[in-house]
């Protein structure tokens, strides 16, 4: 399948680098690489670092970028960023984006089990060298682990009857594929909740998936090292696209720029100071513009910090 993933918030993450003809960007969720292309049109004898875990986006990218010699990539996952760099002997970097989530490609490549609306085997990783892939998670966690990951991580409120269908189900038989959990979580969701609202399987997935990935545990250590790593003025754009990373990154990027921990009636003795400012006091969002071009785009979360 020919990788496809339409970029969200393009234009505004561009502007939010402050993009430096000499400047060295790392593109954290390589994916499409249409944001990655965008930073190396504006860079002369600068360098872009591409990362992705997932061996088709890299594949893809470099068809895409072939005619850029300023950009290395790396198959690894962005929580990597400091190691990443130090291989290829960088310090400092003067911008860092991020575009969390899952790409259009992924949930459009039925095989890899993302999609709720495609049959398919329980996978969802987006390392394919990763270990751990739904089928695990659904059918080896406890039914206490299942219902905390679909409670924490979809924010669904029948996580517990939902747990405990799986288990009951595959003590008959193995759950194995996409639909055969779908069917499962229907059965689980009363008629009533089932009617109005997203799709039912919809939060289940998107824990089970982010599970798989870590993605939220490695969250708010990848914000800290990304910023030790920027150079001062140095700024890092983050797209989130569901509550529970946003609240992750807006309260990382609070700490960051009020790191005082003293009772805000008294005068400060820990001595701790402000390691970036936030540019962005509300989260930018898309256009109704990008909307009617991409749909998926509407929960799209753009927030800005540059390091003081």
């Amino acid at each position: 399948m020919e990788f496809k993933h339409v970029s969200v918030l393009l234009e505004e993450t561009i502007e939010s680098l402050n993009i430096k003809e000499d400047g060295i960007y790392v593109d954290g969720t390589l994916g499409g690489a249409g944001h990655t292309k965008e930073i190396l049109k504006k860079l002369e004898n600068g360098l872009l670092i591409g990362i992705d875990q997932d061996l088709d986006a890299l594949t893809n990218a470099k068809t895409i970028l072939k005619d850029y010699k300023n950009v290395h990539l790396s198959h690894n996952n962005f929580s990597n960023i400091k190691e990443v760099l130090k291989e290829i002997g960088i310090e400092s970097v003067d911008g860092i984006m991020m575009d969390l989530g899952v790409s259009s490609y992924q949930l459009d490549t039925g095989e890899r089990g993302f999609s709720y609306m495609k049959d398919a085997p329980l996978d969802m990783r987006m390392d394919r060298q990763g270990d751990l892939s739904a089928y695990e998670v659904v059918n080896n966690y406890s039914e206490k682990e299942l219902g905390e990951v679909i409670r924490d991580y979809g924010e669904e409120r029948f996580a517990k009857r939902i747990a405990s269908f799986i288990v009951n189900e595959r003590e008959v038989s193995k759950i194995k594929t996409t639909f055969e959990l779908v069917d499962i979580i229907k059965k689980a969701i009363p008629a009533r909740f089932r009617r109005t609202g997203p799709h039912p399987a919809k939060r289940t997935f998107q824990a089970i998936r982010i599970e798989v990935n870590k993605e939220l545990e490695i969250l708010k250590d990848t914000i800290k090292d990304s910023v030790d790593v920027l150079k001062p003025g140095g700024r890092l754009a983050m797209i989130t696209f569901h509550s529970l990373e946003d609240r992750i990154v807006k309260h990382t990027y609070k700490k960051l720029s009020d790191p005082c921990e003293c009772p805000k009636a008294l005068p400060c003795v820990c001595g701790k100071k402000p390691i970036i400012k936030i540019l962005t006091k509300k989260p930018i969002g898309p256009s109704e513009e990008e909307l009617k071009i991409n749909p998926r785009s509407r929960s799209a979360k753009l927030r800005v910090l540059e390091k003081i």
